[in-house]
């Protein structure tokens, strides 16, 4: 989740109504103060949830056209964005949805601006283009999946067609790439990494971490989270210097393949 002073921005709804409710209550927060929700892409542990938030507390969502279609969202209580268009929420907060590629879907990182700050939110890729390292490259915070070891899915329980699904350019991130496209879009600016959407049956969070770091170790002085199953856990926070108080943090919550 997104907050500023003046707005509450989820960031995906893949959860049912008591779900979602119990999740921001662990904030503090209801539903209804929700300004609006943004969503990736269509699939269900990320967009699932969004006609039930609408329709249980006409929650504002906003979607490019194809996932809202997919997801029959609510045209009264839908806006739409195209890749690369800027979204200004409030008088400060801005969002920059940008393309990744994700099979079956027309999936999307967003990377939000507030105070000269940034904090990238990136989930559900198999590659990455030039595209998304220049529009992460330098962001204070990014969370950005790291969703299987390469050996732990070769000699796990998936069928290969799964398998090969996965590891493919439209398929999830393992390890090691994500700690080679951080190796690329981190800088001394950078000061929080969390690491989200780790498998259950083919990952770990100390081979996350570590396969991660082996990469960025050398380059990256800040900090390291990885998000579980049962977030929100822990907030991160832009657009403050170290004598003023936090202005926007996010909180991270996993979604688990």
């Amino acid at each position: 989740m997104l907050e500023t002073e003046e707005v509450k921005v989820l960031v995906d709804q893949g959860f049912s109504g008591a779900q979602l409710q119990k999740r921001l209550g662990l904030l503090g927060i209801n539903p209804e103060e929700i300004d609006c929700a943004l969503i990736t892409h269509h699939h269900g542990d990320h967009g699932g949830g969004a006609t039930i938030a609408q329709k249980k507390w006409q929650m504002q969502m906003l979607a490019n056209e194809r996932t809202a279609l997919e997801l029959g969202l609510d045209p009264m209580l839908t806006s739409y964005f195209g890749s690369l268009d800027l979204i200004r929420i409030g008088e400060e907060l801005t969002i920059l949805p940008v393309p990744v590629p994700h099979s079956g879907s027309e999936n999307v990182a967003f990377v939000a601006s507030y105070r000269g700050e940034r904090a990238a939110i990136i989930t559900d890729l198999g590659s990455w283009t030039d595209e998304l390292v220049r529009h992460v490259h330098g962001c204070e915070h990014i969370s950005i999946e790291a969703n299987y070891d390469a050996k732990r899915l070769d000699s796990g329980p998936y069928p290969y067609s799964l398998k090969e699904r996965i590891r493919g350019r439209g398929g999830h991130l393992s390890n090691n790439q994500t700690g080679e496209f951080l190796a690329e879009v981190c800088t001394s600016a950078t000061r929080n990494i969390v690491l989200t959407h780790l498998s259950e049956k083919n990952n770990s969070p100390h081979l996350a971490e570590s396969t991660v770091l082996y990469y960025i170790g050398d380059l990256f002085e800040g900090d390291i989270h990885i998000s579980l199953q049962d977030g929100p856990e822990k907030t991160h926070y832009i657009g403050k210097t170290d004598n003023s108080p936090p202005h926007t943090s996010i909180e991270d919550k996993a979604k688990i393949e």
